[in-house]
């Protein structure tokens, strides 16, 4: 076990390097294919050893040490937790295709698209072209794509969408301590402020990620508490997403159903009538959803479900007529909802 913690260790280390480090500068061949043989090593220790809940603990306490003494060193360095270890090799090819000093050579050799005929050796089949192999199965789906369907939110979010899935209910499963699983995904959430856009369908395509496991049920319900418990997230998702993804979540999912009826009254109930504009718009400049928008919502979780609509328009008409039961415009947003709705 000795031995295995050194070398967990040690490709740790190695990957801060191959992220921050200008000793890149003198990597060849030989030493990127080694730094591919420790990262596919960490990945098997990761597959035989995280349903061991006592390995696993040393093995995070051993991460824990790395990760402080490497943070001492490199400040601009990225902690490197259990989890990463199952996909080391993804990692260890971002931070050297990210890093300014990776030789000109070492990328030509990842991206070549057959071997040098002077690399016969096998130590080099499994880098050699690695990008060039990425970039031909991505265009093998956009070929294929049609043929089977484009996902509402894209094949990538899709993809994604399924591997936070699946991390989080590793997570779940490993411990019974639920903030692990919110420690994950508040990591996630960490990306929103730059990253935004690729995030919130990715969350969408986890919600709506298809299978009979009772694993991945649990994981979808724990990740819709999660944004329940934070608005600000729930809110940014529900901003970004078109309206049809967001009435297929509703119509999958009741909690996020309930939620997204919620924040479309809130909305509605922060709008102020301009009359200089002729329209219904936000009092807090934050919102980024219009009165347009918001009943394209309607619309949409309206065809996806349509036993909500009886129930919602007896909802804005009661509204409307607290408000006065007044029919004309620009008086009660409640009102404007339901007739721009009925037409």
């Amino acid at each position: 076990m000795e031995a295995v913690l050194k070398n967990v260790g040690r490709t740790v280390e190695l990957l801060a390097v191959a992220a921050h480090s200008g000793v890149v500068n003198e990597w060849d061949e030989q030493t990127v294919t080694r730094a591919f043989h420790w990262a596919r090593y960490c990945e098997h220790i990761y597959s035989r050893f995280h349903g061991n809940p006592v390995i696993r603990g040393v093995l995070e306490k051993q991460l824990q040490l790395t990760n402080h003494s490497l943070k001492e060193a490199l400040p601009e360095y990225n902690a490197v937790s259990f989890l990463d270890l199952g996909r080391c090799q993804d990692l260890l090819l971002l931070w050297l295709l990210n890093n300014s000093a990776l030789p000109i050579s070492i990328m030509k050799m990842l991206f070549e698209t057959k071997a040098s005929a002077d690399s016969t050796s096998s130590n080099y089949e499994d880098v050699r072209g690695l990008c060039s192999q990425i970039i031909q199965c991505k265009s093998a789906c956009t070929v294929l794509r049609p043929l089977l369907g484009v996902p509402p939110v894209g094949a990538d979010a899709e993809v994604q969408g399924e591997m936070l899935m699946e991390r989080l209910g590793s997570t779940l499963s490993q411990s019974s301590d639920p903030l692990r699983a919110e420690d994950f995904l508040s990591s996630v959430l960490q990306e929103f402020e730059v990253a935004a856009e690729h995030l919130c369908p990715v969350i969408a395509a986890a919600l709506l990620t298809t299978t009979d496991s009772a694993a991945q049920t649990a994981s979808q319900d724990f990740l819709l508490d999660w944004l329940q418990s934070r608005r600000g997230t729930l809110q940014h998702v529900c901003t970004a997403l078109p309206s049809k993804v967001l009435a297929d979540l509703a119509k999958r999912h009741q909690k996020f159903r309930d939620a997204f009826c919620k924040l479309l009254k809130r909305w509605a109930s922060e709008m102020e009538y301009r009359v200089t504009e002729g329209e219904w718009v936000h009092a807090a400049t934050s919102s980024a959803v219009s009165f347009q928008k918001m009943t394209e919502h309607y619309l949409a979780l309206f065809e996806a479900c349509p036993s909500l609509r009886t129930e919602i328009e007896d909802e804005l008409n009661a509204r409307r007529i607290a408000d006065g039961d007044f029919d004309v415009r620009g008086l009660s947003v409640w009102g404007d909802i339901l007739l721009a709705l009925r037409k």
